[in-house]
């Protein structure tokens, strides 16, 4: 008679898997140590055109960190022009960009001497920027009171801010000292604005005294430009 074999019983032990996945290093937030990483969450995946431009990205900010403006901004310009598809880069891109082109552009230098204050409010004049010149003027007259060109051209530079009272009391004080501005105020089209005020024609009507100065002193031209 045949005997029969009794059925083992089973292990409630799990039993692995065939094949184990790759266990994910743990990191700090992440899964915990052991979990596979099919089961891992991630991101889209980058493009590829987004590691090329964190490459240029980055050697921009090298070229800044040597202080190579001009070729820093020129990398970061690539960025925005090469890659307008990597966004999240173009804020920083940008940010960085302004500084260089800061850094880039020569500064002026500011006037130092009377000549140089002088020419500087001649160039502020004749481009229309007024409160430069002024600005300047008031220097040169502070430092030589006696300077008839730097009051001649307060004048202009106060008659085309409108300002008629200061344009003839440096109009006058700049005829005083040297006869000749009578002669050019007359004809200057930068004075246009005091033509019809009466202490203007009076101012180039009376004639006047002049005051010494020094005999070496050179009035420079004031340059002109059409307008």
């Amino acid at each position: 008679m045949a005997k029969h074999r009794r059925p083992q019983p089973r292990s409630t032990k799990a039993q692995p898997p065939a094949q184990a996945g790759r266990v994910a290093r743990p990191e700090p937030g992440g899964p915990a140590a052991g979990q596979p990483i099919s089961s891992v969450p991630s991101g889209p995946p980058r493009r590829s055109t987004y590691f090329e431009a964190v490459a240029v990205y980055e050697r921009g900010l090298e070229a800044l960190q040597r202080h190579d403006y001009a070729g820093a901004g020129g990398l970061f310009e690539s960025v925005l022009r090469n890659y307008p598809e990597e966004k999240e880069l173009h804020e920083r891109v940008r940010l960085y960009l302004n500084i260089c082109r800061r850094q880039a552009t020569p500064r002026e230098a500011t006037p130092q001497t009377i000549e140089e204050r002088l020419y500087a409010s001649t160039l502020a004049i004749n481009g229309g920027r007024y409160d430069e010149a002024i600005s300047h003027l008031r220097l040169v007259r502070d430092e030589d009171p006696d300077n008839d060109h730097a009051l001649y051209m307060l004048a202009v530079a106060h008659a085309q801010r409108g300002e008629h009272a200061e344009a003839i009391a440096h109009l006058e004080r700049a005829i005083a000292l040297n006869p000749d501005n009578r002669g050019i105020a007359r004809a200057d089209p930068d004075l246009e604005p005091l033509r019809a005020d009466d202490s203007f024609r009076q101012t180039l009507e009376t004639p006047s005294i002049p005051r010494q100065t020094s005999a070496d002193r050179r009035r420079p031209l004031r340059a002109r430009t059409a307008r």
